[in-house]
C-alpha cells in the first residue's frame, strides 16, 4: 500500500482551498512558518509543498515577500502605438509607474545612435518600474532628447506618464518605429526591483519610438516578468 507524502497531502490541501476561492489570485499565502504550525510539520515538509505548487503554476514566489496565488499574465499589446496606461487599464488591471531616477546626461553609444543624436548629445533618462494591480511587471529606462524636449523632466514627475509628458511638451501622438524582443536572465539590479530571484528569466524589449514627422523621440530598454506579462505582437495597433 502506497503511502502519500505529507508535503503532498498539504499541497493537495492548500490546492483545493485555492480553487475554492478562500484564496484568491493575488492573495499571500500564510507564511512557512505559520503553515508549519497549522500541518504539525517542519518547515522543510511546507517548503516542499509549495515547491510543488510553484512547479504546476499554481502559486508564485515573490523575493522577500513570500508566496502568492499566481493570476493571469497581463496581456500587453505591442503595437504602432504602446500606451502603458491604456494597455493594463484596456485588460482590467490598474496601472501605476514609479520612476526611481530622472536625470539629464551625455548620451551613452547605444542611446545616441538610437535618437539619432551626435555622441555626448544631452538626454534625460528616466529609470522606473510599472506595475499591474501593485504587481511589478517591468523595468524600465527610457532615453529622450533633452534639446528637443527641454521640460520633459519636470513634466514626468508631475504626470507620472510619459504619454502625458510628451504631449506636454508638445508631442500629441508618437508610434513605435522599432521593437527587439530577446529572453535573457534577470540581473541582480532587475531582480530587486521585480521582486524576483537573480537569474530568473525575464523578457528584454529595445525599442524606438519616434514622432509624426519620423524623429525618434524615445529609447526605451524594458525587461517585463517573463510569467507576469503575456506580450501582443499587434503592427497595426
Amino acid at each position: 500500500m502506497t503511502t502519500t507524502p505529507l508535503w503532498s497531502m498539504i499541497a493537495d490541501t492548500l490546492r483545493g482551498e485555492i480553487a475554492s476561492g478562500q484564496y484568491r489570485p493575488g492573495d499571500k499565502l500564510p507564511t512557512e512558518a505559520a503553515l508549519a504550525r497549522r500541518f504539525g510539520v517542519n518547515r522543510h515538509t511546507v517548503r516542499h509543498a509549495l515547491s510543488g505548487l510553484i512547479e504546476d503554476g499554481t502559486v508564485t514566489t515573490r523575493r522577500g515577500a513570500g508566496a502568492f496565488v499566481s493570476r493571469p499574465p497581463t496581456e500587453y499589446p505591442l503595437g504602432r502605438r504602446v500606451r502603458f496606461h491604456q494597455n493594463l487599464a484596456a485588460a482590467g488591471r490598474l496601472p501605476q509607474r514609479v520612476f526611481l531616477h530622472i536625470d539629464t546626461r551625455n548620451a551613452d553609444p547605444d542611446e545616441a545612435k538610437a535618437l539619432a543624436l551626435p555622441t555626448g548629445a544631452r538626454v534625460h533618462r528616466a529609470e522606473g518600474v510599472s506595475l499591474a494591480d501593485g504587481l511589478p511587471i517591468a523595468h524600465f529606462i527610457s532615453t529622450f532628447p533633452a534639446t528637443s524636449l527641454p521640460d520633459l523632466p519636470d513634466h514626468l514627475r508631475h504626470t507620472g506618464s510619459v504619454t502625458q509628458a510628451l504631449a506636454a511638451c508638445g508631442l500629441p501622438d508618437y508610434t513605435r518605429a522599432v521593437t527587439r524582443l530577446s529572453a535573457r536572465r534577470a540581473s541582480a539590479m532587475q531582480a530587486r526591483h521585480l521582486m524576483l530571484r537573480e537569474g530568473d528569466p525575464v523578457l528584454h524589449s529595445v525599442s524606438i519610438n519616434h514622432d509624426a514627422d519620423g524623429r525618434p523621440v524615445e529609447f526605451g530598454r524594458t525587461v517585463f516578468v517573463g510569467d507576469h506579462v503575456t506580450l501582443i505582437m499587434s503592427p497595426d495597433g
